[in-house]
């Protein structure tokens, strides 16, 4: 049965240009930050930026903007605070720093109700800081969001590049565009990571 939540999502996106989901294939490679720093440079240069963090377990742009305090306001809907210049939204604003342990239907439904209930307005940019790995909420997203993008965050490690191999598999299963590799905390020339990514036809970002 459709939830009827699910169908006022895209009306609530439908003022937003451009839509980017930050992930990558495990947690500990800088996602987070690469998702932050994105939304600070955009809004830097004038674009209208937005902010959500869907990583419900492990939340960390907050500490990365440096938010104590930000909850949103409601007023038909949940109204984004407004930190350095961009609308921001997060779960650490009701959860106090705790982690939410949530999973499977428990995350959908948290994750649709953030969805269809946050009022964002006219952006030019909505960056999503995604869960690692291939979750329930990597799905949804993917399910939910019309002419969502995706940009990956990798390190030069084997294991943490097996993983994103994974996420791009699903994602051109899916027909869902990618904007990019990144390859963040490179310490040497190793070629590995850009030689897979481009082999595998995607854009190398550096």
């Amino acid at each position: 049965m459709l939830d009827p939540r699910e169908n006022i999502i895209n009306k609530r996106l439908e003022r937003v240009k451009h839509i980017i989901a930050v992930s990558s294939g495990k947690g500990g490679v800088g996602k987070s930050l690469v998702a932050s720093t994105l939304a600070l440079t955009l809004t830097r240069k004038n674009f209208g930026v937005g902010l959500f963090d869907a990583d419900f377990t492990s939340p960390s742009t907050h500490l990365i903007l440096g938010v104590k305090d930000a909850k949103p306001k409601e007023e038909k809907g949940i109204i984004p605070a407004q930190v350095h210049g961009l609308k921001y939204v997060s779960m650490v604003a009701y959860s106090k720093e705790n982690t939410l342990p949530l999973r499977g239907v428990d995350a959908s439904n948290a994750l649709i109700e953030l969805f269809a209930t946050t009022v964002w307005g006219e952006l030019d940019f909505l960056i999503i800081d995604m869960p690692p790995g291939i979750s329930d909420a990597t799905l949804d997203v993917i399910r939910l969001v019309k002419g969502i993008k995706f940009l990956i965050v990798t390190t030069p490690s084997t294991l943490a590049f097996e993983t994103v191999k994974k996420l791009l598999k699903l994602l051109a299963e899916l027909k869902v565009p990618v904007l990019g590799v990144i390859e963040n905390m490179k310490m040497n020339k190793n070629e590995f990571i850009r030689q897979n990514v481009t082999d595998a036809g995607f854009h190398f970002l550096g």
